[in-house]
Parts: C-alpha cells; structure tokens; sequence
C-alpha cells in the first residue's frame, strides 16, 4: 500500500502553520476503493506559539473562498495537538511502500519541517517519496477542474490517488517496476 497525502495551510514556505491534514492509503496499480484515510484539524494556536509562519496573502486567499470551504480550514472545533498529530501520522504510515503527493516541494518539505522543529524522526525516507503532479501532468490529468471538495485535505488527497490509479491503468502499469 501507498499513501497519498495533503495539507492546506496558512503559508506557503516550509514553515508553514498547517491548517488541516488528509491522508489516505491506496494501491496504484488497481482501481480499487480506497477507504482508508485520515483527517486531522491541527491545533493552529500551539504551532503559532512556535513560530510558524502564517502569510497575510494566504490568509486573504482563504478569506475569498466558499464559506463552508473556510470554515472547515478555519474554524477553531475538533483541533488536535501536533503531539497526537504526529503520533497518529505515524502510525497509519508504518508498513507504507511510498509516501506520494501533489507537488512534494510543499506537503512533504512543510511536515519534515514540522519533525525537525519537534525534534521527532519523519516516519518516511526520502527515497519513499513520490510526486503525482509530475505523473499527472506528463501523462494527464483526468480529474475535473473545479471540482467540489477542493482545499478539504481528505478529499483532495483521495481525488490525488483516484487519478494516479487511473493514469497507471491507462499507461498499462500494473505492478512495481
């Protein structure tokens, strides 16, 4: 199994305070359900207090998004500490062949930054890493533009490992090369 993963954050540097966090653990090469995942609110307010950064331009871009779009990054409710966050990425990961995400010079580069802050090993290794924006776009992209969910971290990442399964069963791959 591989997990697909995503973050929606208060900035773009690596530093970033990370707003939410969605995983899910999919096999690229079968079209099959993918019905584990994980989705954590992290607590904004404890990352602050260590000095990650929050951006006024990301702040105004998630200010002209959809209101129930907002107030799921947003809202204060169901935030967990960044002790149980980790500790719970950390579990779901163990037994993962390879950590994949959209674009790993941001989801990947923030969390090892968080770890590193923590002073807490990254639960994956750099040659586990995978990139389905690359994939995506050398051998297209079939998901729809705009599509509903968009900036919910669960939903993008499931959407992410949908479309790497399908970009795989296109290109004929069907195991590990």
């Amino acid at each position: 199994m591989d997990v697909m993963l995503d973050l929606e954050t208060l900035s773009t540097r690596p530093e970033a305070t990370i707003l939410t966090f969605g995983a899910c653990k999919f096999n690229p090469y079968a079209q099959e359900d993918i019905s584990q995942g994980i989705y954590f609110r992290i607590s904004v307010d404890e990352q602050i207090a260590l000095g990650r950064h929050v951006d006024d331009n990301t702040v105004e871009w998630w200010g002209r998004q959809a209101e129930d779009v907002r107030e799921e990054a947003l809202g204060d409710g169901d935030r967990i500490s960044l002790d149980q966050f980790t500790q719970e990425l950390n579990r779901f990961i163990v037994g993962c062949d390879l950590i994949w995400a959209q674009g790993p010079v941001f989801d990947i580069v923030i969390l090892e930054n968080l770890y590193r802050q923590l002073g807490l090993p990254c639960p994956w290794q750099f040659w586990q890493i995978r990139d389905s924006r690359t994939l995506l776009s050398s051998l297209g992209d079939p998901r729809e533009k705009n599509k509903a969910g968009l900036h919910n971290a669960l939903e993008d990442c499931v959407s992410q490992a949908q479309a790497v399964q399908y970009v795989f069963k296109q290109a004929g791959i069907t195991e590990k090369r």
